[in-house]
């Protein structure tokens, strides 16, 4: 009787080290992945600041935009005048 007590003590040990092992290598993926998004979005970051600065010299395309319609509109009344229509 003693000899199966002891041995249910040691599959109960392998078994709590195995969870452990298996938790760990969770751990460490979880931890490793973490890292490389992590220097995703700082490469990321420094990308968008980029654009930012690349982007933020077009402030007179609205102005530009809204010359462009009246252009546009003039044009077509021109044409109706010319045309008739």
């Amino acid at each position: 009787m003693p000899l199966a007590a002891s041995s249910g003590w040691y599959v109960g040990m392998a078994l709590g080290i195995v969870v452990i092992l298996v938790a760990a290598a969770i751990v460490v993926t979880i931890v490793a992945l973490a890292q490389r998004i992590a220097a995703q979005a700082r490469t990321s970051v420094a990308g968008l600041e980029t654009v930012r600065r690349q982007t933020s010299e077009l402030g007179g395309v609205a102005r530009i935009n809204d010359s462009g319609v009246r252009i546009l509109r003039s044009a077509r009344a021109l044409r109706k005048v010319a045309v008739g229509k």
